[in-house]
């Protein structure tokens, strides 16, 4: 469905943008990617590692403001929309930027794209959005809700969700921070040791985000399937690869807004879940003909609840195997 497409990534910068255009790129033959985002440093860096590929646009630009979006998606087929301000701590301490990134983004891009004819809008969730204890996860459900909803608008696009957990080494994750904290202060700071945490490869992670752009209907949210780590074990084999008899395990406390196990599916939306190989499927709360035609002979998952708690855990030698598969055991890595 990507041969010959124009594709544009918002935030498409980042860790999940990188890999998605790597792929897209090695697997299929579009006709153009945007990028669109607003760090012109991290879209240089980016031209530069793709070699000035000309099949990669590169914009400037806020999904905050919608003029822009409707000029730079003008021809485009389909948008996956990665941007977002995600840390807790930063959306607690600046609420206003969180809604206008968060939610008004997000409403920009679903106007724009059904101005636009796009076929297709993947909108990339989190854990966090669901039964939200913090702005940053509040801001994310705003953001699913609007994307559902916009199936029933009067417009050719089809919206779909992505709901993940935490990525292997993506941007601000936990594994490069422990490993810049042991390499510069030999220590590591655990908020708490009972925490758990979904956990996937970046590879994995956006083959599936493919393979849902492909394979949806409109109006459902797709849960990617994850085993889950308890972060205090990815700090104890990061300390025995990287530290010494002297790394200090420092413990601080859990953040404001954090919560000890993470939940990709609530049990509020069990009613409505279908469960595939890979990923779990929600329909929408409001129906959406098609969508609901489609999966009418599909039979409900009877499980209680997904959460980073009752899923499966990789055990310290799985932890240590990815992590040392994806380069973050070599102490002579860059950084």
């Amino acid at each position: 469905m990507f041969n010959n497409k124009i594709i544009l990534l918002t935030g498409g910068t980042g860790s999940w943008g990188t890999e998605l255009v790597t792929q897209l790129l090695n697997e299929n033959n579009p006709k153009e990617i945007r990028i669109y985002s607003r760090g012109e440093e991290k879209q240089c860096v980016m031209r530069r590692k793709f070699n000035g590929n000309s099949k990669l646009k590169f914009i400037i630009g806020d999904v905050r403001n919608i003029d822009r979006l409707d000029s730079a998606l003008k021809e485009v087929d389909i948008v996956f929309h990665l941007a977002a301000l995600k840390h807790i701590p930063v959306c607690e301490e600046n609420p206003s930027e969180a809604v206008l990134t968060n939610i008004i983004g997000t409403q920009n891009i679903v106007q724009s794209s059904i101005k636009n004819n796009v076929k297709i809008m993947v909108n990339v969730s989190t854990d966090k959005a669901v039964d939200p204890l913090n702005l940053y996860g509040a801001t994310k459900a705003c953001g699913e809700k609007l994307t559902i909803a916009a199936n029933n608008e009067f417009g050719k696009t089809k919206f779909v969700c992505v709901r993940g957990g935490n990525v292997l080494g993506t941007n601000g994750s936990v594994v490069p921070l422990f490993r810049e904290q042991i390499i510069t202060n030999n220590e590591i700071t655990l908020t708490d040791e009972r925490m758990t945490r979904f956990f996937i490869t970046l590879k994995e992670a956006i083959k599936l985000l493919i393979k849902v752009a492909e394979n949806s209907i409109g109006g459902e949210i797709f849960v990617l399937k994850m085993p889950s780590v308890k972060i205090a074990e990815i700090a104890e084999v990061m300390i025995d690869s990287l530290g010494n008899e002297h790394t200090n395990l420092k413990k601080i406390g859990i953040r404001p807004g954090e919560k000890i196990h993470e939940v990709l599916v609530s049990r509020y939306e069990i009613d409505r879940l279908i469960e595939d190989e890979e990923y779990f499927i929600i329909l929408p709360l409001n129906t959406i003909p098609l969508t609901a035609k489609h999966y009418k002979t599909r039979t409900r998952t009877k499980i209680h609840e997904y959460t980073s708690e009752n899923t499966r855990r990789l055990n310290k030698k799985e932890i240590h195997d990815l992590l040392k598969k994806d380069g973050w055991l070599e102490k002579s890595r860059i950084r």
